[in-house]
């Protein structure tokens, strides 16, 4: 299989987990498991990952700069297993769990929704981004890599770290 071939290959498997994955996600939000118990010890975890997934983005930036290839291709692969990881478990609460109302009042709602908002906007957005920027490095593309890592890496960081935020800030609610 020619360059080319492979190129059309992933660009369709990106496009199609792209749009998958948030269907997928919505789709699961609305099915209850009946006679499952609450998986409410899952949110502190999922959000541990969260934060741990933050941390690995920081470092494999770190490594790259350092020059540190195969370290920054490490952190960034298990970056990508921790996303998946916690969005096997955020779909699994939801799928046991009611959704909690945030509580608080006044100006800090607003905060919390804005935050929230923008999370779930962009972790949708950040998909694609994600998936051309790891198959860039995969197939040795490492200036188009570079060059959509630097649009990936703020969206995927402020995604790890807003998600930390929206828990620790409902969490008092659940």
């Amino acid at each position: 299989m020619n360059n080319t071939m492979k190129k059309n290959k992933y660009n369709v498997w990106i496009w199609i987990l792209s749009i998958a994955i948030p269907i997928a996600v919505a789709v699961l939000f609305t099915v209850k498991i009946p006679g499952v118990e609450r998986l409410g010890f899952l949110p502190p975890i999922y959000a541990t990952i969260n934060a741990f997934t933050a941390i690995l983005l920081v470092a494999a930036v770190y490594q790259v700069r350092k020059g540190n290839r195969k370290a920054h291709e490490r952190l960034m692969k298990t970056a990508i297993g921790c996303s998946v990881l916690f969005l096997l478990m955020y779909v699994a609460y939801h799928m046991t769990s009611d959704s909690t109302v945030y509580g608080g009042e006044g100006v800090i709602k607003y905060v919390y929704y804005f935050i929230l908002i923008t999370h779930i906007l962009l972790s949708i957005i950040v998909i694609p981004f994600v998936l051309i920027t790891f198959v860039r490095a995969l197939s040795g593309e490492f200036y188009k890599h570079r060059k959509i890592a630097r649009i990936t890496y703020p969206l995927w960081l402020y995604v790890a770290v807003s998600g930390v935020i929206v828990y620790l800030m409902i969490s008092p609610y659940y």
